[in-house]
């Protein structure tokens, strides 16, 4: 895989041609500067930027004040090869909190292993309904003792609204949830993208993920997508590896309060 050029890609797909990630979200562009917009549950940030150090301090003061009008949290998603190359400081001086890094990782499809299969006593179920996305809820906030109301207004509104762009499944030992995740796909480009795979602490180590993984896969790969992307935690990082996925850069969140 020739990194530069597919995260060049995926810079141009995936930030500066973003789509809005719900239904009930919006896309806009000001300056050189790429920004989603949503409802309070929705998820708000900027996306993409291509900033100097003679501009990202304006940029970063017009982010502030068009969010803080709305009366919303937002997120500016820096990646590591952004410039300035002291923008996170910069963001931090202007009040952003940053949350733990993560890692950007992309697989081309045809180079997966995409064969593995849920461990013994476990079965993977579509969701597809607002049983489901409980499901899927109550899996997230197990797995990552955060709150799940965001994610079941999300996911239940892109079911709902445009249900081929998401594929959500559960996985279930006898009638209980253990791990869920999704994967978003975006028509017009050559990425999809993993999302919120999880699984709760004492079903960890077991595979569970790896398999969730491989179907989510296998299904961009019936939809004609050429690469996976996921922003992965060093948890997720082994095992992605182990599948085929490759390190690009790195990606940090940075949480704006007004």
């Amino acid at each position: 895989m020739d990194h530069v050029a597919i995260l060049a890609l995926f810079d141009r797909d995936m930030r500066e041609g973003a789509q809005p990630d719900s239904p009930s979200a919006r896309i806009e562009r000001t300056g050189r500067v790429v920004r989603q917009v949503s409802s309070e549950l929705g998820w708000n940030g900027v996306v993409w930027s291509d900033l100097d150090e003679a501009t990202a301090d304006a940029a970063i003061a017009e982010q502030i004040a068009h969010y803080h009008g709305l009366g919303l949290e937002f997120e500016w998603k820096l990646y590591g090869h952004d410039l300035p190359v002291d923008l996170g400081g910069r963001l931090r001086a202007t009040g952003f909190e940053p949350r733990p890094e993560e890692t950007l990782m992309i697989g081309e499809v045809a180079d997966l292993t995409v064969d593995a299969e849920p461990p013994e006593g476990i079965r993977i179920l579509p969701v597809t309904d607002q049983a489901g996305v409980d499901l899927v809820a109550d899996v997230h906030e197990k797995a990552f003792g955060t709150g799940s109301s965001r994610l079941r207004h999300q996911l239940l509104s892109h079911l709902k609204a445009d249900p081929e762009t998401v594929v959500a499944v559960v996985a279930l030992a006898g009638d209980v949830a253990v791990s869920a995740a999704r994967m978003e796909l975006v028509p017009g480009t050559r990425f999809a993208g993993l999302w919120g795979g999880g699984t709760v602490e004492e079903w960890r180590g077991r595979g569970i993920y790896r398999a969730l993984v491989a179907h989510r896969a296998r299904a961009a790969a019936e939809r004609g997508y050429r690469y996976l992307q996921v922003d992965a935690l060093n948890e997720s990082r082994r095992v992605l590896e182990r599948l085929g996925f490759q390190p690009l850069t790195t990606t940090t969140p940075y949480v704006y309060v007004p």
